[in-house]
């Protein structure tokens, strides 16, 4: 199966009424462990890469990977996705290189530091929809900004400072065009999000039950959204880390986004925490080897065992085999014709 559209899986995530983990990688085992889990749980799969990843893997073996994931799992639908693009220029190099979705996060500047102005982000990401919907390439975007900082991207902060106005969320997938929207409700990046147990004074889900309501056709994202389990925690510091106890996000949160219309759920913390585990543990064990293979194993296994639990939480497993999926050439033919289109102002008149 090549790799097929993004606008696809999440469309039928809605209809079935489910969200889709979408997974960051940097490396074949990573796209291993993500693949292997899919077929074990069924689950139609977002793979993404953020510019740091496309920088260390270099992009022409990063894409081979994907395409050889295609191959060898023939019966997964799986989107290969440009995680937190910067400017025009990385999204259309992504889509130039065969990605079949792109993020443009104009949020922030081109430097992923800086929050932007209403305006700027409008502006940059109507370019990105205009460019890529030409191409039948699925298009996330993002209003509001996250908090914390992970893989040099992002502003830092709580993740409380810039949250989704719902007003300028419905005027700017009006004016976009976007098929996904990351919405700020209070989640940040990295290992280090919360110093307590989230609750509602901390995540805003009031504020994205109402975009979702105001915004139907709009598959809302949930970024920062690892879980970071205490039992991934204490495999490290058991075996030599020295992590501070800290919270991620909820799965039972992530489940009420679910109801409320996120079909997207970016996770990268979790996969990384497993990975350093299992390495850290043969390190400690056996510090006579020195294969990589003694390690990579073990790590790769880790990883699977969370993706698989977060497959299966968040509704994708048993789905992989729904629907058939739709070229790139029809996802194409769609936007041009109207009937992809997710704006307000549009919805009900395909």
């Amino acid at each position: 199966m090549p790799l097929v559209s993004m606008r696809q899986l999440l469309d039928e995530a809605a209809k079935g009424g489910y969200g889709v983990g979408a997974f960051n990688v940097n490396n074949m085992e990573q796209i291993q462990a993500i693949m292997e889990a899919a077929r074990a749980t069924k689950s139609p799969v977002i793979i993404q890469a953020s510019r740091g990843a496309r920088q260390y893997s270099q992009d022409k073996f990063l894409y081979h990977l994907m395409l050889a994931a295609a191959e060898l799992y023939p019966e997964i639908p799986v989107a290969m996705h440009q995680d937190h693009g910067n400017s025009f220029e990385t999204c259309k190099s992504a889509i130039e290189l065969g990605f079949t979705s792109v993020m443009m996060d104009g949020s922030l500047k081109a430097d992923g530091k800086t929050p932007t102005e209403f305006e700027e982000n409008v502006e940059v990401t109507r370019r990105v929809v205009e460019f890529a919907h030409e191409r039948g390439v699925t298009v996330e975007g993002e209003i509001g900004v996250l908090g914390g900082i992970e893989d040099g991207h992002g502003a830092g902060g709580s993740g409380l400072e810039h949250v989704t106005d719902p007003d300028q969320a419905v005027e700017f997938a009006e004016r976009t065009g976007v098929d996904a929207l990351a919405i700020a409700i209070g989640t940040s990046h990295g290992a280090y999000k919360f110093s307590k147990k989230p609750d509602g004074k901390v995540l805003k889900m009031d504020l994205l039950i109402e975009i979702h309501n105001r915004l139907p056709r709009t598959h809302l994202v949930m970024h920062g959204s690892s879980s970071v389990p205490k039992s991934l925690q204490d495999v490290i510091n058991q075996y030599g880390g020295h992590l501070k106890e800290t919270w991620g996000v909820p799965v039972e949160e992530i489940q009420l986004g679910i109801k409320n219309g996120v079909r997207k759920i970016n996770v990268d913390t979790d996969s990384r925490l497993a990975i350093t585990g299992a390495i850290r543990k043969v390190f400690f064990e056996t510090p006579e080897k020195f294969d990589p293979r003694d390690y990579l194993k073990p790590a790769r296994e880790a990883m699977q065992k969370v993706v698989s639990e977060r497959m299966t939480e968040f509704g994708q497993a048993g789905h992989a085999g729904d629907y058939a999926p739709k070229t790139i050439a029809e996802i194409k033919e769609g936007y041009a014709n109207g009937t992809l289109d997710t704006r307000p102002s549009m919805v009900g008149a395909h």
